[in-house]
């Protein structure tokens, strides 16, 4: 009896881990979601057929980081909409625990910093699971080959969250550049920097 209790622990122990380590890697085909804008709009990855990738980013309203990055997002896309690689920021906290999360909030800060792509609401907390998104900012950059969406670059934006001014490596945009020039981004992968997402 106690073996088996032994047993049964270490597999739902085994679940836990498998749970905890879910998302994608490099190379992994990214899964398309339909989410809603804050226009009021659904958006789905599928409605860009001119796009070449997608620069998706998990952000909300009220992070320090998430915060010290609007600008910098906002010209990312301004930049490289127009080269095929569109931004899709997704807002995944759950308001219940961040209040500054809400949908009304997402609204007012899209309005108050103009941004020129859509920002949409995590509704039902899973698309951010699907990815293996942990903080806010987590960067997903998506590259179409034929019908799929291949995982190219995650991680960071760039190294200096505090000051663009003193940015050294600017990895997103380098890795875009590098997906645009038929190339594998280098790195591939950098460490998420961020607050935690919020969650019950």
């Amino acid at each position: 009896m106690q073996k088996l209790l032994f047993l049964t622990l270490g597999f739902l122990l085994a679940i836990n881990t498998v749970q905890a380590g879910d998302g994608y890697s490099v190379g992994d085909k990214a899964s398309d979601f339909k989410l809603k804008n804050v226009d009021g709009k659904t958006v789905s990855l599928s409605d860009y057929t001119d796009a070449k990738g997608f620069i998706v980013i998990f952000t909300c309203n009220d992070c320090p980081y998430a915060k010290a990055y609007q600008d910098r997002i906002i010209a990312l896309d301004k930049k490289y909409k127009a080269k095929g690689y569109p931004v899709i920021a997704i807002n995944p906290n759950n308001p219940e625990v961040s209040p500054g999360d809400s949908y009304k909030n997402m609204q007012q800060r899209a309005k108050e910093k103009s941004y020129t792509f859509p920002y949409l609401f995590d509704e039902k907390f899973e698309v951010y699971k699907t990815y293996g998104a942990t903080r806010t900012p987590h960067v997903f950059l998506l590259k179409k080959e034929n019908k799929d969406l291949v995982v190219s670059y995650i991680g960071t934006i760039d190294d200096n969250y505090q000051d663009p001014g003193k940015v050294q490596q600017q990895y997103l945009a380098n890795a875009v550049e590098s997906l645009i020039a038929g190339k594998s981004p280098d790195p591939e992968m950098t460490k998420a920097i961020g607050c935690t997402i919020k969650q019950k």
